[in-house]
């Protein structure tokens, strides 16, 4: 334990719940010590080490006027540290899909998802789902790794005039006015996004398709999937 170092050190340094609860306070505002500890309800003692370690980890200083402060490299670590939290409140539903097929770089921002409500039910999912195409007024991007249940002149009759429509599935291109389609074989995950709210489906390991769902609105989780159609969109591929 004397020569601990590296990434070991700094788990041990967050395992500690109270320490981490004492993290998170101080990037909300700086506190002094007494005043921490009525918040944290510990006592004295305990808060002051606490601060001491948080303090030799790198992760708080004290300030001039007797406050504490976490310091920049505190908040990278806590934003860091953010997929895992997201990742143990849903580790149930991760254990049993395959996310690991997503682009490294969506994996690394994963914790996005921590904004959107889970559905668990196929059939409030896909009601949810539909809903929200059903809503959209200004665009409807989607993809499905398999065929779509509707051909391409029945989803073109309900697009909205002046909507934007991008489908990638495995189909052949169809030549629609207010629908562009593109074809991409392998993707991991059903999802659709709107100008409000998005919507994903990921596979279960062994690569079926679930129809449980990261669904809503929240700024964070709709840039993630935009950003996640936007990769996929560009490796499709449109036959003319």
């Amino acid at each position: 334990m004397e020569k601990q170092e590296g990434i070991e050190k700094l788990f041990y340094e967050l395992a500690s719940e109270s320490r981490f609860d004492i993290l998170r306070e101080l990037t909300e505002k700086n506190w002094k010590m007494n005043d921490l500890a009525r918040k944290l309800d510990l006592t004295t003692t305990e808060t002051f080490r606490q601060l001491q370690r948080l303090t030799e980890a790198g992760l708080v200083e004290k300030q001039p006027e007797g406050t504490y402060a976490v310091t920049e490299y505190g908040r990278l670590i806590l934003e860091l540290t953010a997929p895992l939290s997201f990742l143990l409140k849903n580790k149930d539903f991760f254990a049993a899909h395959d996310i690991r097929q997503l682009p490294h770089q969506f994996v690394m921002r994963l914790d996005a998802l921590s904004g959107a409500q889970l559905l668990l039910g196929m059939v409030e999912s896909t009601t949810k789902i539909s809903n929200m195409i059903g809503e959209s007024k200004q665009y409807m991007w989607g993809i499905s790794p398999e065929p779509l249940m509707q051909s391409f002149d029945a989803i073109a009759k309900a697009v909205p005039k002046g909507a934007e429509y991008k489908i990638l599935s495995p189909q052949p291109p169809s030549k629609h006015a207010n629908i562009e389609n593109r074809t991409l074989s392998d993707t991991p995950l059903i999802m659709a996004v709107t100008e409000k709210q998005a919507a994903v489906c990921f596979r279960l390991i062994g690569g079926k398709v679930d129809y449980a769902s990261f669904f809503g609105e929240d700024p964070a989780f709709h840039d993630w999937a935009k950003d996640l159609f936007v990769y996929y969109w560009k490796k499709g591929k449109l036959i003319v």
